[in-house]
């Protein structure tokens, strides 16, 4: 009996230990579980905005050359601020010019896409936008060569993966490959970066 002292609480004490770490291993998966979540939900949020984007080009197809105003090096755009933030305040469009309506029509889109991605669909108790995903932003640009429309989306993820503008697709869009580049994730490895894009061909009609 005397030798055998003790050895109860040794047994709980180990128990205590794969209890503990068990816990721990369950409060992990649940972090990456409500990450996952995040995710997917900032990315239903992103097809959103984006189907809305392309269905106001659509409706104003007199004046879709107005809402092209992302280059080649995918700025300016439209969303959470930063220098190459497209400036709503000295907005033209001087190519349709003779059609003051569809410009008119434009440049309200655009500012309603703008206030979109920055969330003001919804809101909390304390007022602030809660709408859209964390530094949302669209690019909109126009190829001449294929006479088609480029509509990226681009937003903050919770976790690195890698950098869009590295996808070796070279059929994927310029602008889809650098909108909003460089603003997400530490350094240049822009890791945190999340972006969706679609291209769309406005029909003339007569």
């Amino acid at each position: 009996m005397r030798h055998a002292a003790g050895f109860s609480l040794i047994e709980i004490l180990v128990t205590l230990l794969i209890l503990t770490v068990g816990l721990l291993g369950l409060v992990g998966m649940q972090v990456m579980a409500h990450q996952a979540e995040l995710e997917s939900y900032q990315r239903a949020q992103a097809m959103v905005l984006m189907s809305d984007i392309v269905d106001r080009v659509n409706t104003n197809r007199k004046g879709a050359a107005c809402y092209a105003i992302t280059d080649a090096g995918g700025s300016p755009y439209l969303g959470s601020g930063g220098s190459d933030k497209y400036n709503l305040g000295g907005y033209s469009c001087p190519s349709m010019a003779p059609n003051p309506t569809a410009v008119a029509r434009a440049g309200f889109d655009l500012q309603v896409i703008d206030q979109m991605l920055l969330g003001a669909a919804e809101q909390n108790s304390d007022g602030l936008s809660i709408g859209a995903m964390l530094g949302a932003r669209a690019c909109i640009g126009f190829d001449s060569a294929s006479q088609s429309y480029t509509v990226a989306v681009a937003w903050q993820g919770m976790s690195q993966t890698f950098s869009p503008q590295d996808w070796p697709d070279e059929t994927t869009p310029v602008v889809a490959r650098m909108c909003a580049v460089d603003l997400y994730g530490a350094g240049a490895e822009d890791a945190q970066r999340r972006v969706i894009w679609t291209t769309v061909l406005i029909a003339s009609l007569t």
